[in-house]
């Protein structure tokens, strides 16, 4: 319960779609079908609640996925917690990208070059 809310949480403090539609507005653009301004906030929160459910839940299901195969296998050699999981996954694809971005510094040839 505690992952599903602290990703909720995290959502409300990171993306702010009134500040997202006032952006989108001020640039000359639009969401079609939606009136720029409120109502496109509205929209943008709508969405953005439904990608947080689909996303709380999967990030929950994966916190508890290590104790339901403990509890059904009977296997308690190996425990992984599934927070540890999450980081571990997390701590990965940051690693990649990091690796990434070096592979595209080393071979950019820019303007300067």
């Amino acid at each position: 319960m505690l992952v599903v809310g602290f990703t909720f949480f995290y959502t409300a403090v990171i993306f702010n779609p009134k500040k997202i539609a006032d952006e989108i507005q001020k640039n000359g653009g639009f969401i079609p079908g939606t009136r720029p301004g409120t109502a496109t906030a509205a929209l943008l929160n709508f969405i953005l609640m439904r990608i947080t459910i689909a996303g709380a839940l999967f990030l929950g299901l994966i916190a508890i996925l290590p104790s339901i195969a403990t509890g059904i296998t009977g296997v308690t050699t190996l425990i992984l917690g599934g927070t540890g999981t999450l980081i571990v996954v997390s701590v990965i694809l940051d690693t990649a990208k990091q690796f990434e971005s070096k592979l595209v510094e080393r071979n950019y040839e820019g303007f300067l070059k």
